[in-house]
């Protein structure tokens, strides 16, 4: 019997121009119309894959990318408001390069700021790590055997994979994770198999 659960974790498509290279987190944002299109393609690069279930994230972002799924394949997607955007607190809306020149943090270190609670207001470390093991807690048992699709974000991915591989959320941050992308894992019993990391269908199509 397949008791293997494949999860299919989907980033949102770029969002419009004013967020991008910002720490967004909860501000509720568009797609930009390339992201629209990054959508689109994902969707018909997905066409002939079978989800049993697809679970989405409620933000705009995240939802205007799961229609495109939603309209090329028929599937009604059920939203899980623990698949948002982690909350960047004092650093929402700003820039990488605002980030630096206000805190003196890297912005290519923010997996290791929020892992150490160091971004004042932002969700606590514990708190997001725990809302994402619900997600897996509810969604792996529950279609083994089965495939299934997470549509949501950036940092709530490298969450997923961080408690899937057992690695610590900093690590993460070699884990490129862009717009539209792709990464499938296998949940099997007892461990977690990474089998694509970061595929951007829409790189590859004319």
């Amino acid at each position: 019997m397949n008791i293997t659960t494949r999860l299919v974790l989907i980033r949102h498509g770029e969002v419009e121009a004013r967020y991008q290279r910002v720490f967004g987190g909860r501000i509720d944002m568009d797609l930009s119309p390339l992201g629209r299109e990054q959508a689109r393609r994902v969707a018909e690069h997905l066409r002939t894959t079978h989800f049993d279930a697809v679970y989405a994230s409620p933000l705009r972002r995240a939802q205007q990318t799961v229609a495109a799924l939603a309209a090329t394949n028929g599937y009604a997607p059920v939203v899980v408001d623990e698949l948002r955007e982690v909350d960047f607190g004092a650093w929402t809306g700003l820039t990488w390069d605002e980030v630096h020149a206000r805190f003196g943090v890297s912005a290519f270190d923010w997996l290791a700021e929020l892992s150490r609670n160091g971004i004042a207001g932002a969700e606590p470390a514990a708190d997001f790590c725990g809302r994402a093991a619900r997600v897996l807690q509810r969604v792996v048992p529950a279609h083994r055997g089965q495939t299934v699709a997470l549509v949501c974000h950036g940092g709530v991915i490298r969450m997923l994979l961080s408690q899937l591989l057992t690695l610590p959320l900093p690590a993460m941050a070699h884990f490129e994770v862009d717009y539209a992308s792709i990464s499938l894992v296998w949940c099997r019993p007892h461990r977690a198999e990474l089998k694509l990391l970061n595929h951007t269908p829409w790189t590859h199509q004319p």
